[in-house]
């Protein structure tokens, strides 16, 4: 057995996971000295997208449900330090289909979660910190609209508020990531029906006066602050945990997100028409801007072990569509051999900010085959929409 170790400066630190031990470890940031800046894009972005139609998905590889996992700022070392941390078969070893995404904004050569995620929910090229909107402030529909339009239920999940650039942007459209109280003010006409994460702060009491846990009650929202139901509800359900985001997996958090995402399973899946779940490992981001590689890989295998809930369900549901992806790389996270010593694995990072790296594209399912290849963000918007017919 290869040893496993982080060391954060000179302290040492010893994690026990449900999942695995995390053994003495060193955690390194070194930047490179070798630094290559590019002031332009090298690459059209405009020319990299797909034409939905390009395309054509026969009616046998037509999905009824996708569901997307988004693991915010997860690039392939991420995914590796599954198989490295992780007990058993790492979850990602189960896809056969993966692609890679370009994560550029309109504004930025290395994306923010706002942006990204809005490639993701409405197809736009945009500029950092739009939450929905396209890069002139122009609200984007997004695929949740659409797809409660055409009768499908939808739910989102995070480990973040649920007001935070990523789920934010596939329900709310405002100028900028920051107006949480604003984006907070969309969940009521949403007509989600499910969401789960944190946000207590946003919702009440506010600086408007504004109670957005009554208003939900007034649009048949049953609302829980204090625990994740064990049952689901006949009304739509907003359970809002936290008052930002969640607690850290080295906090106590357990197995919320996996626990959630069987919930709104099972309340999504009572629609015949289909569902749409989007369900986002928030704090694998955090971890990398932190460089805090306990923090990460609790994160990271939290969130591997959730893509094993949506693989088993779809197992069973043979018309179900599992995507998984990140929206950015955070951290410029690496998997290295300690000075020289390959049977030590060293995780370093060469920033606290996002990176500009490709991130990979799993998929498996009906049409699993469309998703592979590398293309712009903007493409995952269209493909999932072809999928489902909804455009």
């Amino acid at each position: 057995m290869h040893k496993h170790r982080f060391i954060l400066g000179t302290l040492s630190l010893l994690l026990f996971l449900g999942c695995g031990n995390l053994e003495l470890a060193t955690i390194n940031s070194q930047p490179s000295n070798n630094t290559i800046s590019y002031t332009s894009n090298p690459r059209s972005i405009e020319n990299s997208t797909l034409n939905i139609s390009e395309a054509k998905i026969s009616e046998a590889d037509e999905p009824l449900n996708i569901i997307l996992l988004i693991g915010d700022g997860m690039g392939l070392s991420q995914v590796s330090a599954s198989h490295y941390y992780g007990t058993g078969p790492s979850n990602f070893d189960r896809f056969n289909t993966i692609g890679l995404i370009k994560t550029s904004a309109s504004s930025d050569l290395v994306t923010d979660s706002a942006a990204s995620a809005t490639a993701y929910s409405a197809g736009v090229q945009t500029y950092n910190g739009a939450i929905g909107v396209t890069k002139d402030s122009i609200a984007a529909k997004t695929i949740v609209e659409y797809a409660i339009e055409k009768g499908l239920s939808t739910g989102l999940i995070a480990t973040s508020s649920l007001m935070h650039a990523t789920p934010g942007s596939f329900y709310a459209h405002s100028k900028s990531r920051q107006f949480y109280e604003e984006i907070a003010t969309f969940m009521p006409d949403s007509g989600v029906d499910f969401f789960a994460g944190g946000g207590q702060l946003f919702c009440a009491p506010r600086t408007d006066g504004r109670n957005i846990y009554d208003e939900l009650k007034a649009k048949n929202y049953e609302v829980t602050l204090d625990s994740l139901p064990s049952v689901i509800s006949n009304k739509k359900q907003a359970i809002i945990l936290a008052p930002d985001g969640m607690p850290r997996m080295l906090d106590g958090r357990g197995d919320f997100l996996a626990r959630a995402t069987k919930l709104a399973l099972k309340k999504l899946a009572t629609n015949k028409k289909g569902f749409f779940l989007m369900v986002e490992g928030s704090q694998i981001d955090w971890g990398g801007h932190s460089n805090e590689a306990p923090y990460l890989i609790t994160e990271l295998i939290d969130f591997e072990k959730t893509i094993g809930v949506a693989l088993d369900f779809a197992k069973s549901n043979k018309n179900t569509l599992v995507i998984v992806t990140a929206d950015h790389e955070t951290g410029g996270f690496t998997l290295s051999a300690e000075d020289g010593n390959y049977n030590v694995i060293e995780p370093r990072f060469s920033t606290k900010s996002h990176s500009a790296t490709m991130v990979p594209v799993f998929s498996k399912g009906p049409g699993e085959k469309n998703f592979a290849g590398i293309y712009q963000n903007t493409s995952l918007f269209k493909k999932m929409m072809q999928a489902l017919k909804l455009k």
